[in-house]
């Protein structure tokens, strides 16, 4: 007997171990069969154990009803590049402007990778996701884990209102799962309708408490080019963490509202080696060309937007924005914008205040008209690399924080870029207080520059103690309040600043 006992004793210790070394399921979000589920749910699993992201299988979405197959992942897809695109000396900016196009482009009515301008078909083997009606698509990640906790991200647009669905993990897809098989181990239902667009008020919640789950989720759903005023839309975004890829394009009188700065948090893993320009296009500089897919947060060709109370930060480094904008009256309030080289790209006239700006350098990228008020912007290299015309103003800093934490954080730079310059560049600073900033103030400008407008006012430091101009670079203009009195009060009125 004794013996007998011994062997189940170390029968039992065997099986408990090898229980423990599988992987499984603790908690299923959406719950396995819930209804009410929003259209843009993720798909997220909480595990035993960490999880170990495999690179075999496929994540499957099926409709309950009909069978059929409603949206597949293929982890055997890399996410995205991981190095740089080789520098292609005959790329070339769009020889006509790029055309936005207002029509219902998503993954269900379109190849992902369909060329949206005068690009070439991009023929890498790349997970690929159509986000916002950009059709050429962008890389994602299909799986994000962090812990013991892993979040599915299905390619955008594909689930319906009122329809039940059963999800399928082959094994292989998490290391040490099993995987979920057949159409009951994990079922939900969608809502049964939209929101009412006559409302025009949306919430967006993580939990999945709101009218949607995701920022994209919500802006899918609002119209391009909203008429008028009367017609804005209204998103409330509730404290929680969003982590997804945001991109719109072509939305007018929208407002985009956090419950607080702090609570709410937007992030991304992405950059420009992540989600590069096409090889054969320059991008982003001038106007009309290829829109850029490298920001965590993008607003693309609006107008009449206003963001206020949220913060927004990319999860990678090198050129990496973790806000990008490109319209005209964009106007933010009380976001902190976290990103890498070019943390924020503003790219038509925004009116910026009680906004925090963090970056590695060129923190500020565009092509202007920018007005800042009351914003505290911290930079390890350069604060601004401005690229604005003659036909507009470029940024304008009044009572702003800049704070240095290198012995390289000059206020800007205009070197020349690839053999050209931007000789109507124009940095204006009234009233700022400068931190850690060399006494130089500006770094580097090239010859073909000399004509820039660099001008400041009264710059102080923390304890209101003026700043020594004494070392400043021959280029900056020392602004006098008498003499200048009326070319200060023109730069201090934003109006006239951006055009509004």
């Amino acid at each position: 007997m004794e013996i007998i006992r011994t062997i189940l004793i170390f029968i039992l210790a065997m099986t408990a171990g090898v229980c423990h070394s599988q992987n499984t399921i603790v908690a299923m979000e959406p719950k396995n069969g819930a209804a009410d589920v929003n259209i843009d749910t993720h798909l997220v699993l909480t595990m035993t154990e960490d999880v170990v992201i495999g690179q075999r299988g496929f994540i499957s979405v099926y409709d309950k009803s009909s069978g059929k197959l409603v949206d597949r992942l293929d982890m055997s897809i890399p996410a995205g590049p991981t190095t740089g695109q080789p520098n292609n000396p005959a790329a070339q900016y769009t020889p006509v402007p790029y055309v936005y196009k207002s029509q219902h482009i998503t993954n269900r009515n379109t190849k992902a990778g369909t060329p949206s301008g005068v690009n070439a078909w991009d023929k890498s083997r790349y997970q690929l996701d159509i986000i916002g009606g950009f059709s050429d698509g962008f890389h994602f990640y299909p799986i994000i884990s962090h812990g013991k906790t892993l979040t599915i991200y299905l390619h955008h647009n594909m689930l319906e209102y009122d329809h039940e669905y059963y999800v399928t993990i082959d094994k292989g897809v998490i290391g040490g799962f099993n995987g979920i098989k057949g159409k009951k181990g994990w079922t939900f239902r969608t809502k049964a309708q939209a929101p009412s667009p006559a409302l025009r008020q949306l919430t967006v919640a993580a939990d999945g408490s709101g009218d949607f789950s995701t920022i994209q989720g919500a802006m899918d759903f609002i119209p391009d080019s909203v008429a008028s005023e009367q017609e804005r839309y209204h998103v409330l975004v509730k404290n929680g963490e969003y982590e997804e890829l945001v991109y719109f394009r072509n939305k007018r009188f929208v407002t985009i509202e956090g419950e607080s700065r702090e609570g709410v948090l937007i992030h991304y893993p992405n950059n420009e080696v992540f989600n590069p320009h096409p090889a054969d296009i320059k991008t982003n500089e001038v106007k009309g060309t290829f829109p850029s897919r490298r920001a965590a947060f993008a607003a693309d060709n609006c107008s009449d937007l206003v963001m206020r109370d949220m913060t927004i930060k990319t999860d990678c480094r090198g050129q990496a924005e973790g806000l990008l904008v490109n319209g005209e009256r964009l106007f933010f309030e009380n976001i902190h914008i976290i990103g890498d080289g070019d943390a924020l790209q503003a790219n038509g006239s925004c009116y910026w205040h009680n906004c925090r700006i963090d970056g590695g350098g060129d923190t500020i990228l565009g092509r202007g008209p920018s007005f800042f008020n009351h914003c505290t912007i911290t930079s390890r290299g350069a604060f601004m690399w401005i690229r604005n015309t003659e036909e507009i103003h470029g940024n304008v800093f009044v009572d702003c924080h800049f704070k240095g934490l290198s012995p390289h954080a000059e206020i800007g730079r205009l070197p020349n870029n690839n053999g050209k310059n931007y000789p109507h560049a124009e940095c204006v600073l009234l009233n700022c207080t400068l931190e850690g900033i060399p006494a130089t103030g500006w770094g580097r400008i090239d010859e073909s520059a000399k004509s820039a407008t660099i001008w400041e006012f009264n710059s102080h430091d923390a304890e209101g103690i003026p700043i020594d101009i004494s070392q400043r670079h021959p280029q900056m203009r020392q602004l006098d309040p008498v003499r200048d009195a009326e070319l200060i009060g023109r730069y201090s009125d934003s109006r006239w600043v951006l055009n509004w």
